[in-house]
């Protein structure tokens, strides 16, 4: 989980993932979308797969970023655990 946190802790990754919800998305596309060079680009991705938020996959020629939702989910419940919103009662942990 600290790989995770740690991924979502720079602002370009976190609009990368912003930019995934509605579908996989060509590298390139992702890339266009900054000012940047490629290579930072890609180390930005390479973060966020090693990760688990993303998982490339092939598609012709390019390579598309997909969100993985489950590694999303895993933050969101830590989080709202940790603030006492997620739904788990105190009384229940000791049980």
């Amino acid at each position: 989980m600290n790989s995770l946190f740690k991924a979502l802790s720079h602002p370009v990754r976190r609009r990368i993932i912003a930019m995934l919800p509605k579908g996989p998305l060509a590298s390139g596309d992702i890339a266009a979308a900054f000012d940047m060079s490629w290579p930072t680009i890609t180390g930005h991705l390479n973060a966020l797969k090693e990760a688990g938020l993303v998982s490339p996959e092939r598609d012709g020629q390019s390579i598309r970023y997909r969100l993985e939702i489950s590694a999303v989910e895993e933050a969101l419940a830590f989080l709202m655990d940790l603030s006492g919103t997620g739904g788990t009662k105190e009384e229940d942990r000791h049980d």
